[in-house]
């Protein structure tokens, strides 16, 4: 049985890897190279902390005040473009508290769901991705934030996710050689965090060891169908024929889906991030600023990557410097002795998280395209759902009960 699959991030190498493991004859085309896409440069959680979506009562309001601030967390570009208009919509209509209720298990489920599979393949001969379980810390400013720590602590321990909050000095102690500014925090003890850079390399390497075809620097152009099936997808360079295709295609996932006049709701959310080596600024905890809604991790044993922002716009327009002063200065707010210079752009990392409507991932057959898979949607948690949802694309190709009930990921419930 032979499998294609189109993207070549952490959600398209997993779903490679545990199709091959499965028995099926592995092609994955990118349209890159594989070696720097979404999934490197992103902070590295594994998170089944973040249970509540990015669409969620107050973003829309907040959203408007950030409007006009070009270091701000969260921006949308304003355009005139039709699907943004109908994402937008759409989102605005799922930022609701019903929303975030309705979504906290299956995100939770997915979450530690994830995270065993992580802990199974840093076991796995050949794979060393610096992963760690030590859990992730969430720092506010603000006693008013402090307050929404203690409510975010007593939903996670609903949810049965080990977290605790902690006070100002409780935490100054988890990180005696940093000064921090903080009113307090929550330590989720529930996450882990790993060096994506690994990750992606340690796959890339498997495949290469285990004779799965990886097609690099090839865009998809067509894709033919027949009798309520894929046919062939077509690049500029050949025709690729297989039994299942599998769309994994992240923030140009909406496109390859209307090759087959599927409407995927999705837009690109542009993230940022600057990783030190051997830095002098040293943190013990991945830790959050909730505020800053920035994100900070010790990686690697001897680097530190500081990342954020959702930036909703085209993928053509060009990086902004603005948006990572935003986060080097909301750093400072935090960490006033973190005093760290403003990068040349070209020494910062940017990428496209795939983001839908209501903040949740797509997940599924077709229903209409018996052998058509879709993947895609993750935003700010495709690495920390990355190889859970490999393992669901394998389970849903061998027609196997999953091992999630996935009806909360529905490709098609916006049709």
């Amino acid at each position: 049985m032979k499998a294609i699959i189109i993207g070549g991030g952490i959600i398209g190498l997993s779903s490679a890897y545990y199709l091959k493991k499965s028995g099926w004859d592995i092609t994955v085309i990118d349209q890159s190279d594989f070696l720097n896409n979404c999934s490197y440069g992103n902070a590295g959680y594994v998170c089944p902390s973040h249970f509540i979506p990015l669409a969620s009562p107050g973003i829309v309001q907040q959203g408007l005040r950030w409007m006009l601030n070009p270091k701000s967390p969260f921006y949308v570009q304003p355009r005139l473009s039709w699907p943004l208009i109908d994402w937008g919509l759409k989102f605005i209509k799922s930022a609701t508290a019903k929303h975030v209720h309705d979504s906290a298990i299956p995100l939770r489920d997915a979450g530690l769901f994830s995270q065993k599979c992580y802990e199974e393949l840093t076991a796995t001969p050949g794979f060393d991705f610096a992963y760690e379980h030590k859990g992730l810390l969430e720092y506010y400013l603000t006693k008013e934030n402090a307050a929404h720590g203690h409510e975010l602590t007593e939903k996670a321990m609903a949810l049965g996710l080990d977290t605790v909050y902690l006070s100002a000095e409780e935490i100054q102690a988890l990180e005696p050689q940093t000064r921090l500014n903080i009113q307090g925090g929550v330590l989720f003890k529930c996450d882990s965090h790993l060096y994506p850079n690994k990750l992606m390399k340690n796959l890339i390497s498997w495949m290469q060891m285990n004779n799965v075809t990886l097609v690099a620097n090839e865009q998809v152009k067509a894709i033919e169908k027949n009798n309520g099936r894929i046919a062939k997808v077509i690049t500029a360079k050949n025709i690729y024929e297989a039994d299942i295709t599998i769309i994994a295609t992240g923030s140009w996932s909406r496109e390859v889906a209307g090759l087959i006049n599927v409407k995927l709701p999705l837009v690109p959310g542009r993230g940022y991030s600057l990783t030190l080596e051997n830095s002098p600024y040293k943190l013990n905890y991945p830790a959050i600023l909730a505020e800053g809604r920035v994100a900070i991790t010790p990686m690697d044993g001897n680097k530190i990557r500081f990342g954020g922002t959702m930036e909703i716009t085209t993928i053509n327009r060009p990086p902004g410097i603005s948006r990572m002063q935003g986060i080097l200065e909301s750093v400072k707010k935090f960490i006033p002795e973190f005093d760290i210079p403003v990068p040349d752009i070209k020494d910062v990392w940017y990428g496209y998280r795939p983001c839908s409507p209501d903040g949740l991932p797509y997940i599924g057959r077709l229903q209409n395209i018996s052998n058509c898979i879709v993947a895609t949607g993750h935003a700010m948690v495709g690495l920390s759902l990355g190889a859970g949802t490999g393992k669901f694309v394998s389970e849903l190709a061998n027609e196997q009960t999953t091992s999630m009930d996935l009806s909360a990921f529905s490709v098609e419930r916006f049709s």
